[in-house]
Formats: C-alpha cells, sequence, structure tokens
C-alpha cells in the first residue's frame, strides 16, 4: 500500500502535470509491476493489493472490491481510481463511485495487461487455445498447476479425507488439465527470475505440456497509472455508473449503477 501527499503529478512525473489524484486497486498479481511503474509517479496517492483469486468467486470479488473503492472515497482525496483487473469472471460488474472516476483496462483478464493490448492476447489464444498463463504474480501468489501444486492439494486431501476420498479428488483435478497443451509464461521483467522460468518449463514437463515463453509490454499498464485513457484501450465511468459486459472486443461498457433499494420503514 502506498501514500503519497501530492496534489498531482509535479515536474518529472511522467503522469504529465494534467494527471489526476489517482487511487490504484489491483489484484496481487500485478501487485510487483504496479508498485514498479507507480513509484515516481506523483500523482498516485494510494495503492491497495487485493488477495489473489477472488475471480474465482466473482461475487465476492465485487464485494471486496466495492469495499475497497468506498474505502479510498473515505479516506483519500483521488479523483479517479484506477483498477488493476479485466473483466475477470465479471466480477467487476456493479462497481461503482460516489464522486471519483472509475476507470478499467478494456481486457478480460490481467494477462492483457502484461502482453500490452487486448489484440495481442486474442491473436495468441486463437493460435494456442489450449493456454494456461504462468507470470510472476501468478507463480508468487499460487499454485499453479504442475507437480508442487499436486503434492500440496493431495497432502491437504489425505489429512482431510482419507486416501480412497483423496485419489478420486486428485483424479477429478487432474482431468482439468486436459483442456490444455501448453504453459506460457509472460513477464515485463519485473519479478521475474530464471528459476521462474524454469519453474515453470518444469510445470509444463511434468504435465506432458508444451512451453513458451513470452516478453510482455509495459505500455498498457504504464498508460493505465499514468492517466493515458484513450476509448480504445480503457473505459472511464463516472459516479453513479457501472461496468457491464459487452459481448463484444471492447469486453466492458458503461451503465447507470443500480440505485439503492430504500430501507423499509
Amino acid at each position: 500500500m502506498k501514500f503519497d501527499d501530492a496534489s498531482g503529478a509535479g515536474p518529472g512525473g511522467t503522469g504529465g502535470p494534467g494527471a489526476p489524484r489517482l487511487a490504484v486497486i489491483t489484484c496481487a498479481v500485478l501487485e510487483a509491476e504496479i508498485e514498479h511503474f507507480a513509484a515516481n509517479l506523483p500523482h498516485v496517492i494510494h495503492i491497495e493489493n487485493m488477495e489473489q483469486g477472488l475471480h474465482n468467486e466473482p461475487r465476492r470479488l465485487t464485494e471486496r472490491v466495492q469495499a475497497a473503492i468506498d474505502h479510498v472515497e473515505l479516506s483519500t482525496d483521488a479523483e479517479a481510481i484506477a483498477l488493476g483487473y479485466g473483466l475477470c469472471s465479471r466480477g467487476v460488474e456493479g462497481l461503482t463511485t460516489r464522486r471519483a472516476r472509475l476507470v478499467i483496462t478494456r481486457a478480460h483478464d490481467c494477462i492483457t495487461l502484461l502482453l500490452g493490448s487486448r489484440q495481442r492476447y486474442a491473436e495468441y489464444v486463437a493460435e494456442h487455445p489450449g493456454t494456461y498463463w504462468y507470470s510472476p504474480g501468478w507463480n508468487k501468489h499460487h499454485l499453479p498447476p504442475g507437480p508442487q501444486r499436486y503434492d500440496a492439494l493431495r497432502r491437504e486431501y489425505l489429512a482431510k479425507y482419507g486416501e480412497d476420498n483423496a485419489d478420486y479428488l486428485m483424479q477429478t483435478e487432474q482431468s482439468w488439465f486436459e483442456n490444455y497443451d501448453r504453459a506460457t509464461y509472460v513477464d515485463l521483467t519485473i519479478g521475474a527470475t530464471d528459476a521462474d522460468v524454469q519453474y515453470t518449463q518444469a510445470c509444463a514437463d511434468w504435465l506432458g505440456w508444451q512451453f513458451d515463453h513470452q516478453h510482455g509490454d509495459a505500455d498498457l499498464l504504464r498508460s493505465l497509472l499514468e492517466g493515458r485513457w484513450d476509448d480504445d484501450r480503457f473505459l472511464v465511468i463516472e459516479p453513479g455508473q457501472t461496468f457491464t459486459a459487452s459481448g463484444d472486443d471492447r469486453i466492458v461498457r458503461a451503465i447507470d449503477a443500480p440505485t439503492p433499494k430504500a430501507d423499509a420503514p
């Protein structure tokens, strides 16, 4: 978490003098990259990292991120809040603000922010539909498919359910891996190590998948933090609006947020 008393981007701040006072709420998967690129941006006055994995429970993601938004609006003078999220299993739908603008990247998930564009993401997935993504943040904050995940889950299931049930649960766990055939590691060099790349390669070998290493493009993430929010890459909504899936290649669109129901007398 980062606080700064700056009232805007001053001399030397790459966000420019017109950049709004900005708070950032992000999935921990992007924590290192966002902390790195925000370090020299005086207009970024607050960064809040949310636990990884909330996209697996979209309603919980909505609740947790909305609580963080409410906290930012009460405790800071941020003029805009940038989200280090994509649509993320539609967990950002329903998020809204009372006074600050809310900004999101037109992306399905955080991998687009690492690759640099949704077009690059779409092209890669179209060519390699069985891709499971690895990154410095993914590898740090959860156990991706591979031998360590298998061993950890098996120990957990044995302790909770006994050997027969553990075997069945592990078969179920392994069955969804059949949808994948490629482990692709993507990074912006920040937080990336040779050991991390080798770990991903070892996971691919263990699973019988192909391995690929994609070098990302930081411009999309830097644009999010610097306030360069063109409509092609970002959606900026006003207080009282929210996000919803657009159902096309623009990913998200703005709608009016539901009016809170009045308490019954």
